[in-house]
C-alpha cells in the first residue's frame, strides 16, 4: 500500500511549513505527485442538531488563509446538517503516502458570486446533474433521475447557459485546528496540530 521510502518518513516540528495553509499545500501537492487519485477528496463529518453524526466524502475546490471550499446541494442531508449545526471534522486520507490531515472548524457559506462562477466552470453533464438532483430525496428508481436530466438538456442544450440552482453552492471551513498525521513504524506516529489561540497559532506534538 505504501513505498519502502514512505515507511521511513517522519514529521518534526522543524519540517512544518509557515503556517497550516502551507504545509496543507504542500502535503496535497505531494499527494498529487504521488499519483494518488481524486487527492483533493475528504472525509466531511457533520452532526444534526441531536448529535447524531454522519459522514461522506467531497471534495475541495478552493484553499486559502480564510479556509477550505466545497460545494455541494444545500436542502441534503448535509446541507441541512450544516445549517443546524455548522462545526465540522474533514479528513484527508492518503493511505499510499501513510499520511492524513484532519481539519476541525465553523463552517460558512461562500458569496453567491463565487458559487455562480463556479458552477458556470463545471462541465455541462455535471450542471445538468446538479439541477436534476434533489440530494438525499427519496426516488422510485433510477428512471426518475435520468428522465429529469433529460428534460433539462432539452430546456438547456449544450452550449447554453444552465442556471446554478439556488439550492446549490459553496461552503467554506474556517479552521480553528488543523493535525498533520504522518504514519511511523511501531504505531509511534508523528502527530503535529496547529491549533488557534488567543487570535495566533500553536503548535503542539500529539501522543500517538
Amino acid at each position: 500500500m505504501s513505498d519502502p521510502g514512505a515507511e521511513e518518513a517522519q514529521l518534526r516540528e522543524q519540517d512544518l511549513r509557515g503556517s497550516w495553509l502551507e504545509q496543507l499545500r504542500a502535503w496535497l501537492e505531494d499527494a498529487t505527485a504521488a499519483g494518488i487519485p481524486e487527492p483533493n477528496a475528504m472525509v466531511l463529518a457533520t452532526a444534526d442538531a441531536g448529535g447524531r453524526p454522519a459522514g461522506r466524502t467531497v471534495l475541495l475546490k478552493g484553499l486559502d488563509e480564510q479556509g477550505l471550499v466545497f460545494y455541494s446541494n444545500r436542502g441534503s442531508r448535509k446541507g441541512r446538517e450544516l445549517a443546524e449545526n455548522p462545526r465540522v471534522a474533514a479528513v484527508f486520507p492518503w493511505y499510499e503516502l501513510r499520511r492524513q490531515v484532519i481539519v476541525e472548524g465553523s463552517v460558512s457559506i461562500v458569496p453567491e458570486a463565487v458559487s455562480d462562477e463556479y458552477f458556470a466552470s463545471r462541465p455541462y453533464r455535471s450542471r445538468i446533474g446538479a439541477l436534476a438532483s434533489h440530494q438525499s430525496s427519496v426516488i422510485g428508481d433510477r428512471g426518475e433521475l435520468e428522465a429529469a436530466a433529460a428534460e433539462l438538456e432539452r430546456r438547456y442544450p449544450a452550449g447554453g447557459e444552465v442556471p446554478r440552482p439556488q439550492w446549490w453552492g459553496g461552503f467554506r471551513i474556517e479552521p480553528d485546528a488543523v493535525e498533520f498525521w504522518q504514519g511511523r513504524r511501531d504505531r509511534l506516529h508523528d502527530r503535529l496540530r496547529s491549533r488557534c489561540e488567543g487570535g495566533g497559532w500553536v503548535v503542539e506534538r500529539l501522543s500517538p
